[in-house]
């Protein structure tokens, strides 16, 4: 039989949560499907509940390629004084492209929740800066520091 969907269940998923006291709910789960360092490649999945849990508010440095799988993703960027900008929707097919973003952004899954591939290319392993709600880096997340981090997660769960 040929599976022809994305099959979640066949993956080691880490659960990231936030911090009390944030504005807004932390919750996500992310697996890595591969990697190559010298190539400056990282190849992954997010998946949101329909909890409304996000990821923390956060800045793509590298190129980052998105195909949203199923369900709904759900982005706001933040603009420099604090306000939210437009609310974009991507739903289960859709294709992006970011070559970096200007603004760090918000981001979720829908009232189902939502489940993403996203396909990371940096040449210097920077992948993304995660901000606290004063705009401040707090993370520079690299593919070895997240690569790290999955793996922890994945030999603890075993």
């Amino acid at each position: 039989m040929i599976q022809r969907s994305f099959d979640p269940g066949r993956h080691k998923w880490r659960e990231v949560t936030g911090e009390p006291g944030l504005s807004y709910n932390v919750r996500h789960d992310y697996t890595i499907l591969g990697y190559d360092l010298a190539a400056g490649t990282l190849d992954m999945v997010v998946r949101w509940a329909g909890d409304g849990g996000h990821c923390p508010i956060h800045r793509h440095t590298a190129t980052t390629t998105v195909l949203v799988l199923e369900g709904e993703q759900h982005l706001w960027d933040l603009h420099l004084d604090g306000t939210r900008g437009e609310h974009r929707v991507r739903r289960a097919g859709v294709y992006a492209l970011t070559v970096g973003d200007p603004l760090p952004h918000f981001e979720r899954g829908g009232e189902e929740g939502g489940m993403a591939f996203f396909g990371n290319h940096s040449q210097s392993g920077l992948l993304y800066e995660i901000l606290d709600e004063n705009q401040k880096v707090v993370v520079e997340v690299t593919m070895e520091l997240l690569i790290a981090d999955w793996t922890e997660q994945a030999r603890a769960v075993s």
